[in-house]
């Protein structure tokens, strides 16, 4: 079986050393942002006036992103670290990495999303089985025409399938870059906004490093180009599925650390579950 992909003026990328100066830009912060090391860590920090962000200088359609995370630590309550793809315009695509920070000693909240053509509302919850805030760990999306596929250090938490033939929109045309930030939401982050900033501990920082991509990416080139993979290459991530192993360690996560689904959630959709939540 082979699988064709028509991507406009695109080519692939393989992982490579990383150089946040080389993929990366600082978008916002006035400073608060910083590439250290040469080029092998980036931090944001937020304090009371600001937050900081960065955006990677590629545009993708579909891939593996791999970026690991050193989350703020103590009293991070109030905190909301983002790691997530998405592209432009009212009707955008989204995969969202949400890291909701708690007072010290509590865990950290991991949020995620799905938004297509500028819906979302699939929000996932869970716990992490390690303090994220003491050394790195790696945060992975993995995109393909398939499913999206979240991973915390290899472990897969949560699978959105394309389920596109029972009419449930997917991300598929849209190319996205990669964005974190570090801001406020003491309105909402913490045990739905009880919990307020504690500004007398900030700055507040976040670090990354070790970033990896596995990617078509985008361009606005004049020419076209065709691509195909075939099902028996077996690191493709185009077509790669979840191996059986892979499926107990999601069914252990979802048993033992979720601590929301929407799909599950019947007061807020009292009517009718989303369509695919039956398969999700």
């Amino acid at each position: 079986m082979m699988f064709l992909i028509l991507l406009l003026s695109s080519s692939i990328t393989a992982a490579s050393a990383t150089n946040y100066y080389r993929d990366f830009e600082i978008t916002w912060g006035d400073g608060r942002g910083k590439i250290l090391n040469n080029g092998k860590l980036l931090t944001l920090s937020l304090d009371k006036a600001s937050g900081s962000g960065f955006q990677s200088k590629n545009e993708y359609l579909f891939g593996k992103i791999d970026m690991q995370l050193k989350l703020v630590p103590d009293n991070s309550a109030g905190t909301v670290t983002s790691y997530y793809l998405s592209s432009k315009g009212s009707t955008w695509d989204e995969i969202d990495f949400e890291f909701l920070g708690n007072l010290s000693g509590d865990p950290y909240t991991v949020h995620t999303n799905v938004f297509t053509q500028g819906k979302g509302n699939r929000e996932q919850q869970f716990h992490l089985w390690f303090d994220p805030t003491i050394a790195f760990h790696t945060y992975s999306i993995q995109w393909n025409q398939l499913h999206i596929v979240f991973s915390v250090d290899g472990i897969p938490i949560r699978v959105f399938k394309n389920e596109e033939s029972i009419g449930v929109p997917f991300p598929m045309n849209q190319p996205m870059r990669i964005y974190s930030s570090i801001w406020n939401a003491d309105d909402w982050a913490t045990r739905g906004g009880l919990v307020k900033t504690n500004w007398s501990d900030s700055p507040f920082t976040a670090s990354y490093r070790k970033f990896k991509a596995k990617a078509c990416v985008w361009s606005f080139g004049s020419s076209s180009c065709a691509m195909t993979f075939p099902s028996s290459l077996s690191d493709s991530w185009l077509n790669q599925e979840l191996d059986s192993t892979s499926k107990k360690w999601l069914r252990w996560v979802r048993k033992n650390y979720m601590i929301y689904n929407y799909c599950a959630d019947v007061k807020r959709f009292p009517q009718c579950l989303p369509r695919e939540c039956k398969h999700n």
